[in-house]
């Protein structure tokens, strides 16, 4: 019986042998695709300064999406369009721990303190994630959020 050989490669990382269709190195974990990164200059800013200055509120993201030549990068376009999404996402949660808070607040004592120490924890996780993604893009390295970060991805092509 003979058997198709197998079309290995190496990864870029671990030199670890695998097969050519492996999405993960079995050796590291590191993804075999290739990630986005920032390369050049697009306009008059680096693609990481301005990748980086659309998560600094939603007004620089709109405007990097409407503008040329920033609208055509998808760097750019991706870190504005994620921004977009976070914002849309903090308001919800914001929403939502209102909606909370009036229902807490009938436990006596409790519910106020409650109240405090889940507003402070939502606060402080949006805090670290705002603080990585624009680590991360001032880095050249577009992290993608899990959901948020692949719908970002879809409308990230330029137009």
């Amino acid at each position: 019986m003979d058997q198709a050989p197998v079309v290995s490669k190496s990864c870029p990382h671990c030199e670890f042998k695998m097969p050519e269709t492996a999405a993960f190195c079995p050796g590291c974990g590191r993804p075999m695709q290739a990630a986005m990164t920032a390369k050049g200059k697009v306009g008059g800013l680096p693609e990481n300064i301005a990748g980086a200055l659309a998560y600094f509120s939603f007004l620089p993201a709109i405007v990097f999406l409407l503008v040329e030549p920033y609208r055509r990068n998808r760097f750019v376009r991706f870190h504005s369009v994620q921004c977009l999404l976070i914002s849309a996402a903090a308001l919800l949660l914001g929403g939502l721990l209102k909606l909370a808070s009036l229902l807490l607040f009938v436990i006596p004592v409790l519910g106020p303190l409650l109240v405090v120490l889940i507003d402070m924890a939502a606060i402080l996780a949006l805090l670290l994630i705002w603080l990585v993604l624009v680590v991360k893009a001032l880095q050249g390295h577009a992290l993608s959020l899990p959901v948020l970060g692949e719908v970002a991805d879809r409308y990230a092509d330029p137009l």
